[in-house]
């Protein structure tokens, strides 16, 4: 008899005719209908479709549904959607929710309600030790290894037998997710190393931990940034971490799809600050709050603008001798600053990874300086034949070689200034956007009214 193939999950696109049929089930109260929906999407995706509801509309679907699915679905939503939502919740609701939540999950939801509402909650929970566990958690800070750890693992004393060992693994089945390895520790609870599930498997019943257990374990501090928690996973191609306290205590285990999102954040936020933002702007933010986080290097651009006028304004009389080099302006000073921002994006992402640390300095320098000649010959010679075709023989000298000495120029400051920002401690994503465009710019028509100079004798 020939078997049956089995059913696979391909994912789910939300279309707007699903979205209108959800909506229309709880407008009128089809809750067969709407759990009939429902039940074959992943929580993720009926996270996603609740992201396209109101408030209430969001409530009477979670009330559809056993509150260990609502949970991942409220894990699921993005911050600003759980914070609307989440408002019409009481604490006895959302403390049910809690419980069945990963206790570093549910410390992150707790420390975005209000101070008073997030007491309520935790008075709430029936279980002392996730109350306990999710208390402990939020002493730490967000963006430290504490932070993102969660308290759910398996370990075992180095003086077990196999058998205790896999008893405790079963033990803690519901509550632990994703199980890697078991974490090995002594009578005071300090972490010793690790044994995989394979080796425990293998291992005789009647074997002791201390006969199998990898005492080269990688473990980080509770005190460490989350950056430096997703740089080591990255290098030493980890699924899980270990958190120690100083003394060495396991507190906890910090899972790769919690550095993903350290890493989703931490891309937004330098995108943002590339992109010349302050402060990471939300839906609900104010007018003055959306204004207060662009408006800093809106103003530092404009102030290169204004020294740029200024700058132009010097060479008012070179205008009007040669009015044709009005004309190229606008060539010199963006393809600086396009140049420019490439070179420090590709700086920025390189030690956003630390791929750059490799490198010696000078042969980074070198590798720059090859790039940015080849790059500026070619545009030079490009731009060289357009003007000597449309202008003069001399003007399109003096349009080459100044396009020629910004792209080296802009190259070598897009490069040079992440790296030095890098060194003293500060974000290189400054560097980027508004910072090296206005630079340039300036740079750019310094180059330019020079080479003129010099080949006019103005």
């Amino acid at each position: 008899m020939s078997e049956q193939p089995t059913e696979s999950y391909t994912g789910f696109e939300l279309s707007r005719e699903f979205l209108e049929e959800i909506q229309t089930s709880i407008k009128s109260e089809d809750r067969e209908r709407l759990q009939e929906r429902l039940e074959p999407l992943h929580p993720a995706d009926i996270s996603q479709v609740l992201e396209e509801l109101d408030a209430d509309e969001a409530k009477y679907v979670l009330a559809q549904l056993d509150h260990e699915t609502g949970a991942e679905i409220i894990s699921n939503l993005e911050t600003e959607t759980r914070r609307r939502f989440l408002r019409n919740f009481s604490s006895e609701e959302l403390a049910a929710y809690m419980y069945h939540i990963d206790s570093d999950d549910a410390a992150d939801i707790l420390n975005e309600q209000p101070i008073q509402v997030r007491e309520e909650i935790i008075a709430h929970i029936d279980d002392p030790k996730v109350a306990s566990d999710v208390l402990e958690l939020l002493r730490y800070e967000e963006d430290r290894a504490g932070g993102l750890m969660a308290k759910e693992l398996v370990k075992a004393n180095v003086n077990w037998s196999i058998r205790q060992c896999i008893e405790e693994i079963r033990r803690q089945a519901e509550e632990v997710e994703r199980l890697y390895s078991v974490y090995v520790v002594d009578d005071r609870d300090k972490l010793l190393g690790r044994v995989s599930l394979k080796r425990i498997v293998l291992a005789n019943d009647r074997a002791r931990v201390a006969d199998i257990y990898e005492p080269d374990v990688i473990a980080i501090e509770s005190y460490r940034d989350a950056e430096e928690v997703a740089e080591i996973m990255r290098r030493y191609d980890l699924e899980a971490i270990p958190v120690i306290n100083v003394q060495g205590k396991l507190l906890g285990r910090i899972t790769i799809d919690d550095v993903v999102d350290v890493i989703t954040e931490q891309a937004e936020k330098d995108q943002q600050i590339m992109s010349g933002l302050t402060e990471t702007p939300e839906d609900d933010d104010s007018v003055w709050s959306l204004s207060r986080a662009r408006l800093p290097w809106l103003l530092i651009g404009m102030m290169g603008g204004l020294l740029g006028a200024r700058f132009i304004g010097v060479f008012e009389d070179d205008l009007t001798v040669i009015p044709a080099m009005a004309f190229f302006i606008p060539l010199i000073t963006a393809t600086g600053g396009n140049v420019g921002i490439q070179s420090s994006t590709v700086v920025v992402q390189s030690l956003a990874n630390r791929s750059a640390l490799g490198d010696s300095f000078w042969g980074r320098m070198l590798k720059v300086l090859l790039v940015a000649l080849v790059n500026a010959l070619v545009i030079s010679m490009v731009v060289f034949g357009f003007v000597f075709i449309s202008e003069s023989i001399k003007m399109a000298f003096v349009v080459a070689i100044a396009l020629f000495s910004v792209v080296m120029l802009a190259s070598l400051m897009g490069t040079l200034t992440p790296l030095a920002l890098d060194h003293f401690g500060i974000n290189p994503a400054v560097a980027s956007g508004p910072f090296i465009t206005t630079a340039n710019d300036l740079l750019g028509l310094a180059v330019y009214f020079s080479v003129a100079h010099l080949l006019y004798q103005l």
